[in-house]
C-alpha cells in the first residue's frame, strides 16, 4: 500500500499514516521501522507499507510521486 505520514512522534514511535486510495489511516506497528532504512519519519512523507495481522502499517519502505501514481479519488474529481 501507499501512502503518506501523517503524524510521528521519534520519542515513543507512535506514527499514523494516511493510505492514498482512500485517506483511510493506520497507526505504526512498533516494528514499522525495523530493518526500514528509516531512522525518523516526517509528516507528509510518501511511503509504501504493509499491514500485519492488528491492521497497523510495517514494513515502511521509501515512496515517491512517480510510486504513487494519481489516487483514484483524485482522478474522478478533475
Amino acid at each position: 500500500m501507499q501512502g503518506v505520514i501523517k503524524s510521528y512522534d521519534p520519542m515513543t514511535r507512535d506514527g499514523v499514516i494516511l493510505r492514498d486510495t482512500d485517506m483511510e489511516e493506520f497507526d505504526l506497528a512498533s516494528n514499522a521501522l525495523v530493518g526500514s532504512v528509516f531512522r525518523m519519519l516526517r509528516p507528509g512523507q510518501r511511503v509504501i507499507f504493509d499491514l500485519n495481522e492488528g491492521s497497523q502499517a510495517t514494513g515502511l519502505r521509501l515512496g515517491s510521486e512517480v510510486d504513487m501514481g494519481t489516487p483514484p479519488w483524485l482522478k474522478e474529481s478533475s
